[in-house]
């Protein structure tokens, strides 16, 4: 393995440079307006090719109507969702509405900004913060109606079906006062509602199919440290009451994988976890990779404005295990494997084309570009995958179905545009570990930085070793004590005659 070599003054030199290169918005090549790079086994920064570039952008003047006009410019859009309809969905904040387009050129299909209530009344939107779709084509649309205090339910043609106001439980979970204000609002296949309110430090709220509150899911867990603890036990009774050892934390984002599983982001004030992916049951059973940080940036100068742990706002669940979050501190997008291990970050801040201002929403559509909302800029900002983003793309889905061999030339061809990318030394290592070639599999691996395989390789190319070379051991092994009986027995005998000898004489 390699040697551990970790300087504080250059990791200090390279990300100050990396800090610079954001805030002045320089450009590492002609179409890539910001900073690419990786963290290797050791967490120093590593350069990379870009993995995703800056494609155009949608903008609310340039979508028609059916009539041939503008629908007018977004103001402040809070989230952008692509549904299984083929539509984009956009919470259009602060018009108060949702625009919907085609996913295919992004042509207008309709603007709803209210609906006909049961009893007959047109019901406007109030600052709309979230929407998703439920799985099926012809299912039903949600609407987090934030400033409305409501959750709203339409059909496939926009026609109302439901109001989620005012949740009630029978077990007192919900305190006295509370007031309902749902910021995020995702669905899954059995139609179970999961909702992200202001306020709410337990948790997710869980709506079943007939709309009913059932209860919070997946609260965050806090990590209260040491110094905490200690500041807390030499408080005065006074001062205690004005203090709590929990810290408030609540989720910003939310998505559903295919399984049911729910991704939800939030701000993790250690920097160590930005994203959970929560069972039936509300445990978060993400995996976290070797560096145990699925956190995004890991090292941060402390100098500037841009210091300071990644704040996520956003997290997509896109495929074959793969998802993103959006960190709106440093206008970054991380992007991991199923088994946490970060494959590329992209974007960053500034004034020039396919930069951020201030991101608040992150989607996937259909042809494989990021779909970012930018509530500053008012427009929704487009990124597709070069070359080398394709190439893990690919291979990581390869390797997520189990296909390490077919995924061998792929990351051939991704150590050819750049030749630190570890994890591609790891999938080429178990793709001969599983082909038998276990030296070659050591090679790989150790380049990977990978203590598990490596591992493992090493002990089945110690087995074979022994396997195929046991017959010549053990008749050397024979030979060897036959030997040593040999020489022993001639020793005594020339012994013996020296004694003879000297008893003659």
């Amino acid at each position: 393995m390699k040697r551990k070599s970790k300087s504080i003054f250059q990791k200090l030199i390279l990300l100050t440079l990396a800090a610079v290169l954001v805030m002045t918005s320089v450009c590492a090549a002609d179409d890539v307006p910001y900073v690419t790079y990786n963290y290797d086994y050791w967490e120093n920064v590593v350069y990379t090719p870009a993995a995703y570039i800056p494609d155009g952008k949608i903008e609310g003047t340039s979508i028609k109507d059916a009539e041939g006009n503008s629908i007018g410019a977004f103001s402040g859009p809070e989230d952008v969702y692509l549904a299984a309809d083929g539509n984009i969905y956009i919470a259009d904040t602060k018009n108060n509405r949702i625009v919907v387009i085609s996913s295919e050129d992004y042509s207008y299909v309709s603007v709803i900004t209210g609906f006909t209530d049961e009893n007959g009344e047109w019901s406007e939107f109030n600052e709309p913060q979230g929407v998703c779709h439920s799985e099926s084509p012809d299912g039903n649309l949600y609407i987090a109606d934030t400033g409305n205090n409501r959750v709203v339910i339409l059909d496939q043609d926009y026609e109302f079906v439901h109001v989620i106001q005012n949740p009630e439980q029978g077990d007192n979970v919900l305190e006295d006062g509370f007031i309902f204000a749902p910021l995020k609002v995702i669905v899954d296949y059995a139609e179970r509602i999961y909702v992200i309110a202001k306020n709410t430090e337990e948790g997710i709220m869980i709506f079943n199919t007939d709309y009913q509150f059932e209860a919070f899911y997946g609260q965050i867990p806090v990590v209260v440290t040491t110094w905490q603890r200690i500041w807390y036990h030499l408080s005065t009774r006074e001062q205690k009451d004005k203090q709590t050892l929990r810290i408030s934390t609540e989720y910003n984002g939310l998505d559903v994988d295919p399984n049911g599983f729910i991704y939800a982001s939030y701000l993790d004030e250690n920097g160590l976890q930005a994203v959970m992916r929560l069972n039936p049951k509300g445990n978060d059973v993400i995996k976290k990779g070797v560096n145990a940080n699925i956190g995004g940036d890991i090292d941060i100068v402390e100098t500037n404005s841009y210091s300071g742990k990644s704040t996520a706002v956003d997290v997509v669940y896109r495929d074959n295990g793969i998802y993103s979050f959006l960190d709106s501190k440093r206008g970054r997008i991380f992007t991991y494997d199923h088994e946490g291990n970060l494959l590329y970050i992209f974007g960053g801040l500034g004034v020039q084309e396919g930069c951020f201002q201030a991101p608040s929403s992150i989607e996937q559509n259909t042809n494989g570009q990021i779909m970012v909302a930018d509530r500053n800029q008012n427009i929704i900002l487009l990124f597709k995958p070069t070359e080398y983003g394709s190439l893990i793309n690919e291979a990581v889905g390869l390797r997520f179905d189990g296909n390490e061999e077919l995924a061998v030339p792929l990351w051939e061809e991704v150590l050819k545009l750049d030749a630190n990318f570890e994890l591609a030394y790891i999938g080429l290592g178990k793709s001969y570990l599983s082909a038998g070639e276990n030296k070659k599999a050591m090679e790989y691996l150790e380049n990977g930085m990978s203590r598990q395989y490596y591992s493992i390789a090493y002990r089945r190319y110690r087995n074979e070793f022994l396997v195929e070379n046991l017959e010549w051991m053990l008749s050397a092994l024979a030979v060897l004590i036959v030997a040593v009986v040999v020489v022993k027995k001639i020793r005594n005998r020339k012994k013996y005659r020296d004694d003879s000898a000297d008893t003659l004489e």
